[in-house]
């Protein structure tokens, strides 16, 4: 099971957000690039960014510290992004840069033909991002709930060949208070294609819970308050992790 430690950035800093609120910020540091390092230094086999401006924007926003993470990375692991990302021009911007996926929530949601196209110009590079709260998916940076089903769409995302799909559940992203296991796999069972949970992981007991059910088509997670704060520990995570799912 792969653990992918996120950077999600606003303002050119390091930030994690409670329940997507922009307004409920911790600030963790103002140079994301050494924030990078320091994941790639323990072990980081992907790294998960995320653009909160350019989520609320609809178009990038935090070019300057994106550029200096990859610059960091220097393509020894891979690098996904989301956030903002409503048009083809700036996938190929991304992809260009050196990014190897990009995570298209928002327009996923309310432009399906979007992603299809994406999906079909840029093969095997798109992740669709699911996010939801109470059983309702949400747009726009979280601030929107829409009515549409989790599954139904994640199954037609399927059928336009996304990589992959990233499934958060907004009430417990940056609240420390436990992965919802259930849904996640109620979703990763109603697909074929690799589910990675996200929103809630706290503690290395998240991560022995997510092991125990990965063989229903959950590839991974995303890790980030629970990593910055030091209710878990990446490195012995990911360890753990690989000697789960090895062993199923």
């Amino acid at each position: 099971m792969l653990l992918i430690p996120a950077i999600d950035l606003k303002d050119g800093q390091c930030v994690r957000l409670r329940q997507g609120d922009l307004n409920d910020v911790t600030i963790f540091s103002e140079e994301p690039s050494i924030v990078a390092k320091k994941w790639l230094e323990n072990g980081a086999r992907r790294i998960h960014l995320v653009d909160l401006n350019g989520a609320v924007a609809g178009k990038p926003k935090n070019g300057i510290p994106i550029k200096s993470i990859l610059d960091t990375i220097d393509d020894e692991i891979p690098v996904q992004i989301g956030g903002g990302i409503r048009d083809l021009n700036t996938i190929e911007y991304y992809l260009d840069a050196g990014i190897s996926y990009v995570i298209i929530g928002t327009a996923a949601v309310k432009n399906p033909g979007f992603l299809n196209e994406a999906c079909v110009a840029f093969p095997g590079h798109i992740i669709a991002g699911l996010d939801a709260k109470d059983g309702k998916l949400a747009t726009d940076g979280w601030s929107k709930l829409t009515k549409h089903n989790l599954i139904d769409l994640a199954k037609k995302f399927e059928d336009y060949g996304c990589d992959s799909i990233i499934y958060t559940d907004i009430s417990r992203d940056g609240m420390l208070s436990g992965v919802n296991i259930e849904s996640t796999v109620e979703l990763a069972k109603s697909i074929k294609i690799p589910v990675y949970a996200s929103g809630g992981i706290a503690t290395i007991k998240d991560i022995e819970q997510l092991c125990e059910v990965a063989e229903e088509g959950i590839a991974g997670a995303i890790l980030g308050r629970s990593i910055y704060e030091g209710s878990l520990d990446f490195k012995s995570a990911q360890r753990l992790a690989d000697e789960l799912t090895k062993s199923k």
